[in-house]
């Protein structure tokens, strides 16, 4: 999982001309002409108003320094008239590209027009059908274990916004006021949703709680805000009582603002049903079946993703069956038995310190073999680091047991591969490999890292994201280990990789289970147990986490078949031709995509490649 998620949802607010730095503007191989270059200039004044209205973003992409320097210290205005803005842009935008003669475009300006249009385009139906959610579809609750800004701007500031120098810093006090305005316009958001009858779940509510509380239970000068910029001013030795500071106005703004979210949760929490789907919600039905769309970028049904859930459980149940037996397991059903595995103490680090840099050590020994092997699969490899570090105590609760964070454009902020490791029993050591295949290398570091090197993409396809492609290429890459010979002396960590895609067929089952046929969070919880034996505290949160992204845990393996199809078409198409380094590099270098626009990518390789 990569969590660009809400960075990309804003990123879809496009609309006026402004000054951008050369590095932002659309990049191509040869100056465009004609209706390429009245699409390439809009994709520049999208950007410029992208910036405007999400001033986070140039800090994600590291390029919040000249003409973009006024960035640094701002943070987004989510307040409802703002957000009424941005679905207006969005509506503009969209006009504009469709008023650009798509029949005048070929190749990769073809490939830019689609995926910025499928983007906007269903940002827009997200905007028209549903007036909850702040923008679009995919996220029903502005707050919640895993949406709000009270558990992503700790990490943000503490991670993303860079410190190098005194400018640095007031910048980094600007954006710690600001937070505390921006916690209240969600929680505006929060009770105009409210009177439209959406709710979060009694159980979602009860863990965003709990991650709130432990915040509030810091004292000021604990809290990790002013951790953040007190350890890092003292790094860089950089004069000034930046404690008392920002103590001051963690007290005066943020934890006030924070409380004030705490309450209100609080006051939800009496009324608030246990059903876990969005079919409750406002014409739920559409919006999951647009969550779909917007997370898998495919036209499958919730009744396909359902079956092919089903049919998918059954066949990996089988692999995983006859390779526990070769492994020695042999008693119970397949569940039954990776229950077995999971509970044994042999394969569990210790749930300590020492434990868990031995775990972190062994990850990073993982990733320093497999990438030895990368040259003979991929022809370009990227030049940014993958750090591997644990997620951050305070939100450990509610996070997902790993995630990616993509490196810089500028270079100088590495990939992060982070893992959760709240107990690391919840980690086995079987399961480990293939969550370093998919989080790091060659799966989302890879992809990731070489999407924002490519030099001929725009701009805005670096900054636009895509779960079907990018998870899908994750889950993808998990199956390439295996065809590298990571697992050729590891049958235990085969079937550790068998497990996650059995995860991700259950994923498959639960999401539509839960959104499209009224399956109570319980019930969820009942199959994903019982088919892959993950303990109950793993499976709570990833169940948690399906109610709050409807659509987004089925983007992993739908995405996962695209690359596979795409790749057996290829190798049907060119026989003796095909090369996987050049299927890798034109899958890649061409950037994220929709799915349906992935095939089209695919497509103009074969036919390259056939023309020698």
């Amino acid at each position: 999982m990569h969590s660009r998620r809400d960075l990309l949802a804003t990123a879809a607010a496009f609309g006026a001309a402004a000054a951008l730095p050369k590095a932002a503007l659309a990049a191509a191989a040869a100056k465009p002409t004609g209706e390429a270059a009245k699409m390439y200039a809009m994709f520049d004044r999208a950007m410029a108003e992208s910036f405007r209205r999400s001033p986070e973003l140039p800090t994600y992409l590291g390029i919040d320094n000249g003409v973009l320097a006024w960035t640094k210290s701002e943070l987004s205005d989510f307040s409802l008239t703002a957000l009424a803005e941005n679905k207006a842009n969005t509506a503009k935008q969209i006009a504009e590209l469709r008023a650009i003669d798509r029949k005048q475009l070929s190749g990769m300006d073809a490939v830019n027009y689609d995926t910025v249009l499928f983007t906007l385009d269903v940002q827009d139906e997200g905007n028209r059908k549903f007036e909850y959610g702040g923008q679009g579809a995919g996220a029903p609750y502005v707050l919640s274990q895993l949406t709000g800004s009270y558990q992503s701007m700790p990490d943000f500031l503490d991670n993303q916004h860079v410190l190098e120098t005194k400018s640095d810093a007031d910048a980094y006090m600007a954006r710690l006021e600001a937070f505390g305005r921006l916690m209240d316009q969600e929680a505006e958001v929060v009770r105009h949703d409210v009177g439209l009858g959406v709710t979060p779940p009694d159980f979602v509510l009860d863990k965003a709680l709990t991650q709130m509380n432990a915040f509030l239970a810091y004292a000021p000068a604990d809290a990790p805000v002013v951790k953040s910029i007190v350890r890092r001013t003292a790094e860089k030795k950089i004069d000034g009582d930046w404690a008392a500071q920002a103590e001051g106005l963690y007290a005066e703004k943020v934890r006030p603002a924070l409380q004030r979210q705490a309450d209100l949760l609080k006051s939800l929490r009496a009324k608030a049903t246990h059903d876990a789907g969005v079919w409750r919600l406002p014409k739920g039905d559409e919006y999951y079946a647009t969550s779909l769309r917007q997370y898998t970028t495919s036209n499958i049904t919730p009744e396909e993703v359902h079956k092919l859930g089903l049919e998918l459980c059954k066949s990996l149940g089988a692999q995983a069956d006859a390779l526990m037996k070769k492994a020695g397991y042999t008693k119970g059903s397949v569940g039954e038995r990776y229950r077995a595995m999971y509970e044994d103490p042999k394969q569990h680090y210790p749930n300590t310190d020492a434990g868990k840099e031995q775990l972190l050590a062994h990850l990073n020994e993982q990733v320093k073999i497999i990438s030895a092997k990368l040259p003979k699969y991929f022809g370009q490899l990227p030049k940014a680091p993958l750090d591997i570090r644990r997620v951050p105590p305070a939100i450990e609760a509610g996070a997902p047991g790993g995630y990616y964070n993509s490196p810089s454009l500028d270079g100088k902020r590495p990939g992060i591969y982070w893992i959760n490791l709240r107990d690391t029993a919840e980690n086995p050591s079987w399961t480990l490999p293939t969550l370093t295949y998919h989080e790091g290398i060659p799966g989302h570091h890879l992809q990731l890292a070489l999407n924002n090197e490519a030099g001929d993409l725009p701009l805005i396809r670096k900054v636009i994201g895509f779960s079907g492609y990018s998870e899908g290429w994750a889950l993808y890459a998990e199956q390439l280990a295996v065809e590298m010979g990571m697992y050729d002396n590891d049958v235990l960590g085969h079937i550790g990789m068998i497990h996650d895609a059995m995860f991700r067929a259950v994923r498959l089952v639960v999401d539509s289970g839960m959104h499209s046929k009224k399956w109570s969070r319980e019930q969820a919880l009942k199959f994903f147990i019982d088919t892959i034996g993950d303990n109950e505290a793993s499976a709570i949160t990833e169940v948690e986490r399906y109610c709050v992204w409807p659509g987004q845990a089925s983007s992993y393996m739908v995405g996962k078949i695209t690359w596979l199809n795409g790749r057996e078409r290829a190798k049907k198409a060119l026989g003796r031709k095909f090369d996987i380094r050049k299927f890798h590099d034109a899958g890649l270098l061409a950037g994220g995509t929709p799915l349906t626009v992935l095939d089209q990518v695919i497509d103009n390789y074969i036919a390259s490649a056939k023309k020698g």
